[in-house]
């Protein structure tokens, strides 16, 4: 009868299996007894060891031993649930495992994660005029090359890649000066392409989709309505040669008016693997729009510069993230208007121009004296109006006792109206210092040459206004009369100056005085300066006197 022994363990110790047959023989009792002594002695040992290193009290040092943590052991001999049983899945394991935080903590994460997500890093150019809206070396921004769209954008819209893919340009004008920023002279070219090709033609389906968009709507008068405001914008934009729009879109970045509407139409009219292009006048509001549309879409992209100052973006910039699938969006740098009154300023006084807020209107009502001429009368002799150095509307010569002159332009420029016959003195001696912009009397010379400019008018009624002056990247006056009128504008050679339809008819409610109409920056500027002068006058008096009292005494 064979008897088989199992093998007995103890820590550090093995005792061998023994199969007992004829051939073998058991081990003697002595052998067992010193091989359990030897066992013995080592397991108390190594108790004595885990005593000083555990406490025993304790619940961690089962865990400890079997090198598991709690969440990980066994419950009862059964395994935690996993994926598969029940309505587990791999999220409900994720979320199982973080751990729980307070409403307060929650938060200051978010912060914190928003904060690190904003800090992103920028050229020196670029964080200067994010933070003080201006550049720190004018000298090298004057050698910048300006940007040639013909050449690196023009020819690429005329020749499309892509056997399948559509192009759209989104020609961004600013409303507020819509003939100044429209970009009539930079993309003649591609509008000419465009209306020598018929839409019949195979080539005529690859050529860009045009859209035009309209910004700064908040800028304009309330009263104008979006109607109105969409035909004059039609009638302005194939006024200045613009083909067959494919869609108008009027905005305002940054009260998110009109913003959605325009994504969602670019995103139809581009398909999955077209190429958008957004092109304008510098300053027209481009950066701000892509900047509208990333936000709106929640897309993770690096916000553009914005800053009013002409020629923040240097290059093209392709974004990615708001369009859908292969779809491409590219900034372009503004296209250069040489002819724009702001171009000529420096940065404090194109602050003083700027618009910022909504325009309101300063109504002057501009009479001239009457000459009798056989059996009919003209009026001549008028008056003036300046708006700060920059441009003055005179009134030569009327058919009708009355014109209505309204001025649309930033509430930092100052006006004077007047007398033709003094206009000429009030320029020269207030220039520069009442007359503002220009700043300081040496400004006005630098700007260029003052130049007249004959202007013949005609209306129908007092009661709204008949045509609109505009000058270029400065604001536009809008006249009322029942009549006609011959008017000279004065502004600076090279200017451009437009004739139009009138986009506000109202004009104010209350008429303005004549003289000066000053903001209360320049007001308080010239108070200080006269207080200043003032205090100068009465030292000088005052040490004449102790000088002349001096003498007296020594005399005695």
């Amino acid at each position: 009868m064979a008897i088989l022994l199992s093998t007995i363990v103890f820590p550090s110790t093995k005792l061998p299996i023994f199969n007992n047959t004829q051939d073998h023989a058991f081990p003697s009792f002595r052998h067992f007894t010193g091989i359990l002594d030897s066992s013995e002695n080592k397991l108390k040992e190594d108790t004595e060891g885990l005593a000083d290193e555990f406490d025993w009290d304790s619940d961690e040092w089962e865990a400890e031993l079997l090198g598991e943590d709690d969440d990980k052991l066994e419950l009862d001999g059964f395994t935690p649930a996993g994926v598969g049983y029940g309505n587990i899945t791999e999220e409900v394991l994720e979320r199982a495992k973080k751990k729980k935080v307070s409403k307060a903590e929650r938060k200051r994460m978010t912060r914190e994660a928003e904060k690190v997500k904003e800090e992103v890093t920028v050229c020196a150019r670029c964080h200067s005029l994010r933070n003080y809206g201006h550049v720190k070396n004018q000298t090298a921004e004057n050698l910048i090359p300006d940007f040639d769209f013909d050449r690196l954008i023009s020819t690429r819209l005329m020749n499309p890649s892509g056997s399948g893919s559509a192009t759209v340009v989104v020609m961004v004008v600013d409303c507020v000066d819509f003939d100044g920023s429209f970009p009539r002279t930079a993309v003649k070219s591609l509008f000419k392409a465009l209306e020598g090709i018929k839409d019949t033609s195979k080539r005529g389906n690859k050529l860009p989709k045009l859209v035009l968009v309209g910004t700064k709507v908040d800028l304009l008068p309330s009263q104008v309505s979006p109607t109105r405001l969409d035909r004059w914008v039609r009638h302005r934009a194939s006024a200045g040669g613009a083909p067959k729009l494919s869609g108008v879109y009027l905005v305002s970045s940054r009260k998110d008016l009109g913003v959605r509407n325009l994504l969602s139409f670019i995103k139809n009219l581009a398909g999955p693997r077209g190429n958008v292009w957004v092109i304008g006048a510098q300053n027209a509001g481009k950066s701000t729009l892509i900047n509208a549309f990333a936000k709106k879409e929640g897309a993770k992209v690096t916000k553009l510069t914005e800053a009013p100052v002409p020629g923040t973006t240097l290059g093209i910039l392709r974004i990615g993230g708001i369009l859908p699938a292969k779809t491409k969006m590219f900034d372009t740098p503004g296209l250069l208007h040489p002819y724009l009154m702001s171009m000529r300023l420096n940065r404090e006084e194109q602050k003083m121009v700027e618009i910022r807020k909504e325009l309101r209107p300063r109504t002057y009502r501009i009479k001239a004296s009457c000459l009798l001429l056989l059996s009919f009368s003209i009026l001549d002799a008028g008056q003036a109006v300046h708006v700060g150095g920059l441009t003055r509307l005179d009134l030569v010569e009327a058919s009708v006792e009355t014109i209505y002159v309204t001025v649309w332009a930033s509430p930092n420029v100052s006006l004077h109206t007047g007398k033709i016959e003094n206009a000429e003195e009030v320029w020269n001696n207030h220039v520069g210092v009442r007359l503002q912009p220009p700043i300081g009397n040496d400004r006005a010379a630098e700007l260029g040459t003052f130049q007249e400019k004959e202007v013949k008018v005609s209306g129908s009624s007092w009661d709204v206004n008949s045509i609109d002056i505009a000058i270029a990247g400065l604001g536009w006056f809008s006249l009322g009369l029942k009549g006609e009128a011959t008017m000279k504008l004065w502004t600076y050679d090279g200017v451009e100056v437009t004739l139009r339809e009138p986009l506000v008819l109202d004009r104010a409610p209350f008429l303005e005085k004549l003289g000066f109409w000053l903001p209360k920056a320049i007001s308080d500027a010239i108070g200080n300066q006269t207080k200043l002068e003032a205090q100068k006058r009465k030292k000088l008096q005052d040490e004449d006197t102790e000088y002349v009292g001096a003498g007296a005494e020594l005399s005695a």
